[in-house]
């Protein structure tokens, strides 16, 4: 009785936030850096971009047109994949089923089962549909209903920034050579003043940095979708292969593990991509090789858990840790040089605390 009303209770505070969702997801540092970013380069690329190539002409219109385009595709897609969502398992879930409970895990926070593909995202306090990731840039996981508009909010704001480090780059060259030589009369006429100047160097370097960077991502996410995987399922499928090359001269032999949702380059590439950007499916049921079902993935998971659980070490804590992000004074800076590469909270030790460790090698 008192799990069930603490679920209630849990329940209507997610009812109370999504009242707040749309203010609570861009008032984030990811999302505003993210806004404030693309408003700059916007800015200032169309105010050099009206002294390079005047709207009067075919280039200044086609260009400028272009641009134009870009920006708002990529602020709408980035919009988009923000508050769309990346779609959340119904809480208290379960199969049609109940045979099939025996291949999925279980959440004690939404208290259901985890479907196929879903994964419990600590940001959002949700199970999450084909959780990729989650964003800090849009302040929410990337996922069965937004990946179409997020690797769209990639692709737009490289070929945008790209666009803009070129206009904004001639920009500054114009504008340095008109202080050093007298121009021509079909030459750019660029006039940059001191606060001008430095904010077209900022933009240069923000599109540049986001060229790069952003183009990584998207490299990332163009890979995923070919695949059909996400950085979890790489993640899990390489550990398959680990479990079946170290069993590899023991007595246990498994078959090789046949990853079940590669339908080839063309279906996979179907399963998330399309004109409207709108997700195919239910996020729960997928379509899958021959040779295997629903849940061949999950039944994996559950093997990996289980072994995971064997490895596992009791460490007694005999130097107490105050959680912080840069424990400078307690632990020196060497601690802080390797902190470890992930965003979840630290936990604060005390001695003679139990802790319960499965990598413990690094």
């Amino acid at each position: 009785m008192e799990r069930r009303v603490r679920a209630q209770r849990r329940d209507i505070r997610h009812l109370d936030t999504m009242c707040f969702t749309p203010f609570r997801r861009i008032c984030h540092w990811g999302p505003l850096t993210a806004i404030g970013i693309i408003k700059m380069i916007t800015a200032m690329t169309i105010h050099c971009m009206n002294m390079l190539l005047p709207k009067d002409t075919l280039g200044g219109k086609l260009n400028y047109g272009i641009f134009i385009a870009l920006a708002g595709l990529t602020l709408y897609n980035f919009l988009s994949s923000m508050y769309h969502g990346p779609g959340y398992l119904p809480l208290n879930w379960k199969p049609c089923k109940e045979k099939d409970c025996q291949f999925l895990q279980t959440c004690g926070v939404c208290h259901g089962y985890k479907a196929p593909r879903s994964h419990h995202c600590r940001k959002c306090s949700r199970c999450v549909l084909k959780m990729d990731h989650h964003c800090p840039l849009i302040n929410n996981c990337v996922g069965w209903g937004n990946h179409a508009h997020f690797t769209c909010f990639l692709l737009f704001a490289t070929l945008g920034c790209a666009q803009a480090a070129v206009i904004l780059c001639c920009s500054l060259y114009w504008s340095i050579y008109s202080r050093t030589a007298p121009l021509a009369i079909d030459q750019p006429h660029v006039h940059l003043g001191l606060y001008g100047t430095i904010l077209c160097v900022l933009a240069l370097g923000f599109s540049i940095l986001v060229v790069i960077a952003v183009g990584m991502l998207l490299w990332l996410q163009a890979r995923a979708i070919i695949r059909n995987r996400t950085g979890i399922e790489d993640w899990i499928l390489a550990k398959a292969n680990f479990r079946r090359n170290a069993a590899a001269n023991s007595t246990q032999k498994e078959n090789s593990f046949v990853y079940p949702y590669d339908l080839g380059v063309r279906r996979n590439v179907l399963q998330v991509m399309n004109w409207t950007c709108q997700p195919v499916g239910d996020g729960i049921h997928w379509p899958v090789r021959p040779g295997c079902d629903q849940y061949t993935l999950t039944r994996e998971q559950l093997k990996q858990k289980e072994e995971k659980r064997l490895k596992t070490r009791l460490y007694s804590i005999v130097r107490p840790t105050s959680g912080y992000w840069f424990p400078v004074f307690s632990h020196g800076i060497r601690v802080c040089l390797n902190f470890p590469c992930t965003d979840e909270p630290r936990i604060q030790l005390a001695i003679g605390d139990k802790v319960q460790v499965t990598r413990w090698r690094k």
